[in-house]
């Protein structure tokens, strides 16, 4: 009997029976969508610092860590950076505006604040970029159900497609975040656990230290194709995800975003380093794998104790799913908000909205499962989505929480200067000739040059900030009048 395998089904069915549990408590399609805006510190740290520590922070990581060796901590740690300007400056600001406004997505707030034009743009751009981190983490999964009984990728991403969407279709948000917890303290303990077996497997630190496939191995900074380059992709996506803002929407008050967001952002920081080692100790065990990715799930199949392994293994299956629902929620709720409730059935009451939600996370469930079929795997998947996201989002969303005069035209020049860049250079790599620049940091300039640069020549021609006027009057508004509440619930 394959104990691993027993081990996860076991797993898998506790977490749909923990799901319906919570689903029942979803009455309405603010409980699904923002979890009736009532997360405290610990549920926000937990769903937070789930779903981050997903396919890309472990398969991912541990690949690279594997391939590229020390180089590769800022995959995770720029996440970390990332997640801490996110805790104390967009966070807060973000969810005082969602609140006074009863924003339900990142959506809502562009339109809030730029009219439906950017609105609709950047929800077609995310959710092309969000369906291949979708699959990013299906592929993760597939691979573990590989590793653990030989399943074929095809069926492994079914598996987990199908896994991912009954759980979060239930519930939502408030599921997602009950169901995080459990998956969350899994991962910790499984990480902790194997650790330090798979170190002595592997002949102890020394034996390790002297890894040195390539000359620059053990360079902190950079190191085959990663390093402090991560930083320009994933830094900026990490402060706008729609993902992440979108749960912040759910926090109680600013305290419990800088709370639970900051600790997530130092839990990140000292994981960085984590699944790099692992990749290392994978290394030295197996120096010719096939496929860089299968360098975790083997290590914890066939480099640790049975015990351990199955621990291991429970722990990355967690992490895989509940960055996997993390995603398929921002899916769900844009295609559900973005354009039912927008285009198509702007009076839907709200029962219809929350079956409407729910169907639709099934359709996103299935699209991802379409995509991992083809994708190439989880570290090109990953990076498609965290640079469409970053050239396209960071300018738009830090603009108009703290510019007055960002309008309409200023985030639309951004947006496409942003992914005209990025597809030029992927197109055509060899016009960028810069050492050291990727298309994330040219993409990411470009954005913000744009929006400068059209900015000053509309003020030049005597143009207003456009449309946006009464909405950065309302916003200032809610904002001073969230503040005034928030210090009357203090005192």
């Amino acid at each position: 009997m394959n104990i691993h395998l027993v081990l996860l089904i076991a797993y898998s069915a506790a977490q749909l029976a923990l799901g319906a549990w919570i689903s029942r408590r979803v009455k309405t399609s603010s409980d699904f969508f923002v979890a009736g805006r009532a997360l405290g510190p610990g549920l926000l740290f937990s769903t937070t610092l789930a779903a981050n520590i997903g396919a890309g922070s472990t398969v991912g990581a541990t690949s690279l860590g594997y391939r590229d060796g020390l180089s590769a901590i800022w995959w995770v740690l720029s996440a970390g950076i990332g997640s801490l300007i996110l805790a104390f400056w967009i966070g807060p600001a973000i969810r005082r505006v969602a609140a006074a406004n009863d924003l339900r997505t990142v959506g809502d707030y562009l339109e809030f604040r730029y009219g439906v034009a950017v609105r609709t743009l950047i929800a077609a751009l995310l959710w092309i970029g969000a369906v291949f981190i979708l699959a990013g983490q299906l592929i993760a999964v597939s691979w573990i159900l590989n590793v653990v009984a030989g399943v074929p990728k095809e069926i492994g991403c079914i598996v987990g497609g199908l896994l991912i969407t009954v759980y979060f279709a239930a519930g939502g948000l408030l599921t997602s975040a009950y169901v995080n917890v459990v998956q969350l303290t899994v991962k910790l303990v499984g990480f902790a656990i194997a650790i330090p077996f798979a170190l002595a497997a592997s002949g102890g630190w020394q034996a390790v230290r002297a890894l040195q496939p390539t000359a620059d191995y053990w360079n902190p900074w950079n190191g085959g194709s990663s390093g402090l380059v991560y930083l320009a992709m994933l830094g900026p996506a990490f402060i706008v995800s729609p993902g992440l803002l979108q749960k912040i929407y759910g926090a109680r008050d600013d305290r419990s975003v800088r709370i639970g967001v900051g600790l997530n952002a130092l839990a990140l920081m000292l994981y960085a380093f984590i699944p790099v080692l692992l990749g290392m100790m994978a290394r030295v065990q197996f120096p010719n794998l096939a496929q860089p990715e299968l360098a975790l799930p083997t290590l914890l199949m066939s480099g640790v104790p049975l015990a351990i392994g199955t621990i291991g293994l429970a722990a990355v299956f967690s992490a895989e799913l509940s960055a996997a629902d993390a995603v398929l929620f921002m899916l769900t709720t844009s295609l559900s908000q973005d354009f039912y409730k927008r285009f198509i059935k702007p009076d839907a009451t709200d029962t219809q909205m929350l079956r409407i939600t729910r169907l639709t996370a099934v359709f996103a469930g299935a699209l991802g499962v379409a995509v991992a079929l083809t994708a190439a795997g989880v570290v090109s998947a990953l990076s498609i989505f965290y640079t469409i996201m970053g050239v396209s989002l960071f300018v738009p969303i830090v603009a108009g929480l703290f510019s007055g005069r960002a309008a309409t035209f200023d985030a639309l020049a951004a947006i496409s200067a942003g992914i005209a860049i990025v597809g030029g250079l992927k197109i055509w790599p060899t016009a960028l000739s810069i050492p050291g620049v990727t298309p994330a940091m040219a993409g990411l300039a470009g954005s913000i040059i744009a929006f400068f640069a059209v900015q000053l020549i509309r003020r030049a021609n005597g143009g207003s900030d456009g449309p946006t006027t009464n909405s950065r009057a309302r916003t200032s508004a809610s904002t001073s009048a969230s503040t005034r509440a928030s210090a009357s619930s203090a005192a």
